[in-house]
């Protein structure tokens, strides 16, 4: 009786075994060397057959080894339970799965020194490139310098960061808020709250001058007393927290609004709470405008009238463009930042509506 095979990795000798070819021309075929446009059709053909039913896998790490390249790309984030991550996430990993390279996914959770740790960290892993998904806390890390003295692509995902040959992708956040005011001020809304992101954050600043750049074009004048900031050194989650607690005083204060643009969707969802608990229906006496067009932004009662951010295409970009980088050094070619600004829209669901203005008399038809 014929003892059968122990179980274990499958090997190019069994390959070139069953198949009846040689181990060297196995290895040729199975790992694409340069020596393979020699080797016939129907061989290649049979050996990548073979392969298969015997369910080989190739060894990555001898692979690496050979190659003297990881095929890894880090990805880091700073916080992975922002809903801001989740659809860049998917674009990121729709375009790499069809490669050779694995993605490495490391979440700072808020913490700029881990951050720093995980980033040191993976440098002694020897990345092929790097992709920063921005939030927040994100800052200038002076380690990022290393990776641009190695030539390692590097790309960031919402923020333009100028370090050398860094590249981005991010949404037109100036066109966005110029297109939320836009969709209020058309609804016949002029007592407009705004409550902007954390100073320090350029899209916050962005985005405030668009909506006020559509205010000027609409002849209204700017409120102070209805314009809000969420505190630096807050973190997303927060600004569910702060768009409650901001529109509980603008509430109690007695101030007359008949519309809130929220710096996010986390933060509307918060407005959105408090105008529930204080018996204020939305949109019937108030209505929210959110940005980034977050999955759960179309689940919310109402559903959330948004600025949506392409945040897949925002993910999938990047991975394309890393994926060039990589290549061009792979080539010793020189390797330039490119930067690309993506066009948001607004997707009008039902938190948002015309003006009852039996419920919202004016006296002075000349302000917001």
């Amino acid at each position: 009786m014929r003892k059968s095979r122990e179980p274990g990795r499958i090997t190019l000798a069994d390959i070139a075994k069953q198949s009846g070819f040689s181990i060297s021309t196995v290895s040729i075929v199975l790992n694409e060397a340069p020596l393979a446009r020699y080797v016939a059709a129907d061989t290649k053909l049979l050996i990548k057959e073979t392969s298969k039913r015997l369910g080989y896998r190739p060894d990555a790490f001898a692979r690496s080894l050979r190659s003297r390249r990881s095929l890894t790309i880090g990805i880091m984030v700073f916080d992975i339970t922002d809903p801001f991550c989740t659809l860049i996430l998917k674009g990121i990993q729709n375009t790499l799965q069809s490669t050779d390279y694995l993605p490495i996914l490391m979440d700072a959770h808020n913490v700029p020194m881990q951050f720093e740790r995980y980033l040191a960290m993976m440098l002694e892993r020897s990345p092929e490139a790097l992709i920063i998904i921005a939030n927040w806390l994100s800052t200038d890390i002076a380690m990022l310098g290393t990776l641009e003295r190695e030539r390692i692509p590097m790309m960031m995902i919402g923020r333009k960061m100028e370090i050398g040959s860094m590249s981005s992708v991010m949404v037109d956040n100036e066109a966005g808020g110029y297109a939320a005011m836009k969709h209020l001020v058309q609804l016949g809304h002029r007592d407009i709250a705004i409550i902007r992101g954390p100073g320090l954050l350029e899209s916050s600043r962005k985005r405030y001058e668009g909506m006020m750049r559509y205010a000027k074009e609409a002849k209204l004048s700017r409120q102070p007393r209805l314009t809000f900031d969420l505190p630096d050194g807050s973190f997303p989650s927060s600004g569910f927290h702060e768009g409650y607690r901001l529109t509980k005083e603008l509430v109690a204060r007695g101030e007359r609004f008949s519309a809130v643009a929220a710096f996010d969707d986390l933060t509307a969802f918060g407005v959105m709470r408090a105008l529930r608990d204080e018996g204020v229906p939305v949109p019937l006496a108030c209505s929210v405008i959110g940005f980034d067009g977050v999955p759960s932004s179309a689940f919310a009662s109402p559903g959330l009238t948004t600025v949506q951010q392409p945040m897949e295409d925002m993910g999938r970009i990047a991975a394309e463009q890393i994926l060039r980088g990589i290549g061009a050094r792979g080539n010793q070619e020189k390797q330039s930042a490119d930067h690309s600004l993506l066009v948001p829209n607004v997707v009008v669901r039902e938190s948002t509506a015309k003006l009852d203005s039996s419920l919202h008399p004016r006296k002075n038809k000349k302000t917001i």
